[in-house]
């Protein structure tokens, strides 16, 4: 049996374990070390006295991975971007976004609801995980938005819908961890993720006000905010502006020379929110629970890189991810066909994987095959099947991926924002959020439709840098 024959046979081994209810982290490192083996063991025809020296040095490859792998000084921005977001919710700044927002935009119809949408995205800039982001405005903006009577299944929708905007607007910790895998520079990947994230919420808002327009009674506008109350509303929420502002600089200064690392400017912002909670009146009690749901949460994701790495490791010796790219561009299909097809692998994928876990099982193959399609890693954009030189090619994929990991965290069967959104409130089913959210796919089928006719959106802001 040769190499990639036994990495179809593990791969498939693996998917079993995962649609069985096993965890992707452990399902990914099992597969890895049993194919590691069976690599290993091939290479000595069998012979029963090698399988002890095939284990051992199975053993000892997956070993080296969690420490050579994840000493990465990029993956600390994980951990700084998550605190942000905690800090951020206990400095008081979340409530803050939202009354600016609904004090600015609640009179559209269907405001409350768009005031959500963009509270969501204004608080997606300062935290990079989705989950944290729609579990804090289920608690904020739900009860407004069923106070002036608006459905509850689609105010819940809406929150689930929105909190998946942190994994595209930058800080993201998904956007790193694209990064990482695919050896892309973390910097100018989390610059391209502004425009598509802010369009994103737009897209949203839209979608929200056509509804209103069109259902009586669905979001009543809410009307009687004076200037006044409106421009008194904006300095609390200053200081997330301000996070942005550093986080970028550090990133990318239009001005001159960068001021640091990525990994310093989230640092940097996580020290400054900080600052802000103490002022607000966090206590310490408050600062524990920020550090402990910032320690679970950074956990989760290291635990996951951890156990698919070494599948990673493995899928290296079989050889598979040369083998897809070649059998991707033999195919006698448009390019682009085939780029929408891989999109729409991953909408279905999503259904039974977490995002994180299914970027991190599907990239090592994936990715190959989409720069093979467009000419490979050094192909310049004269030269390009796509239009852009192959570093562009590979900030628009992992783009689109990232926008198609967040359309996953709201479909049904485990869409994890549901999850989240049920769980913050009883009073509703995770049946409930489902349905609240469907209209939303109709908005994200749209946004990722237009990113991959207009590549400019993504690639505009990485270009100047």
């Amino acid at each position: 049996m040769d190499s990639i024959e036994i990495g179809l046979w593990v791969t498939g081994g693996m998917l079993v374990m995962v649609v069985l209810g096993m965890r992707v982290a452990f399902a990914a490192g099992l597969a890895g070390l049993v194919g590691l083996v069976w690599i290993f063991w091939d290479k000595r025809s069998y012979d029963p006295e090698m399988l002890g020296w095939a284990i051992g040095v199975a053993v000892k490859t997956a070993g080296q991975i969690p420490h050579g792998k994840v000493a990465n000084q990029a993956l600390s921005l994980i951990p700084t971007f998550i605190l942000i977001g905690y800090l951020a919710y206990y400095a008081g700044l979340t409530k803050a976004l939202f009354e600016a927002a609904k004090r600015w935009m609640a009179w559209v119809p269907g405001g409350l609801a768009v005031s959500t949408v963009f509270a969501t995205a204004g608080f997606a800039a300062v935290s990079g995980a989705s989950v944290a982001t729609s579990a804090v405005f289920a608690r904020i903006a739900i009860p407004e938005m069923l106070k002036i009577g608006y459905d509850k299944r689609f105010a819940a929708g809406v929150v689930a819908a929105g909190g998946t905007l942190a994994s595209l607007i930058p800080p993201s910790a998904i956007l790193v961890i694209y990064a990482i895998i695919v050896e892309q520079d973390v910097g100018k990947l989390l610059l391209a993720g502004f425009i598509p994230g802010a369009f994103s919420a737009v897209v949203y808002g839209t979608l929200i006000i056509g509804l209103a327009l069109t259902i009586k009674g669905f979001g009543p506008p809410v009307r009687g905010f004076t200037w006044g109350q409106r421009f008194a509303a904006l300095p609390p929420a200053l200081p997330i502006v301000a996070v942005v502002v550093i986080i970028i600089f550090f990133v990318y200064n239009p001005f001159g020379d960068a001021w640091g690392t990525p990994t310093e400017g989230g640092a940097v912002g996580a020290f400054i929110v900080f600052l802000m909670a103490l002022l607000h009146g966090m206590r310490g009690a408050e600062l524990k629970d920020a550090l402990i749901e910032t320690a679970k949460l950074s956990i989760m994701i290291f635990t996951i890189i951890w156990g698919v790495l070494i599948y990673v490791r493995f899928l290296g010796f079989a050889d598979l991810p040369s083998a897809f790219a070649d059998w991707i561009s033999s195919l006698q299909y448009p390019p682009m066909m085939i780029l929408i097809s891989i999109l729409l692998a991953y909408a279905v994928l999503g259904m039974f994987m977490d995002a994180i876990g299914m970027l991190l099982l599907t990239l090592p193959v994936v990715y190959p095959a989409v720069m093979a399609l467009n000419g490979g890693e050094a192909v310049s954009a004269a030269e390009s099947t796509f239009g852009m030189s192959g570093e562009m090619c590979a900030i628009w994929f992992g783009i689109l991926v990232v926008k198609m990991a967040e359309f996953c965290l709201i479909t049904p069967p485990i869409g994890l924002n549901c999850f989240v959104v049920a769980g913050v409130r009883p009073d509703l089913s995770v049946q409930d959020v489902f349905r609240g959210v469907t209209p939303f796919f109709i908005a994200d089928a749209v946004t990722i439709g237009l990113l991959v006719a207009f590549p400019s959106l993504v690639l505009w802001l990485p270009s100047l840098a």
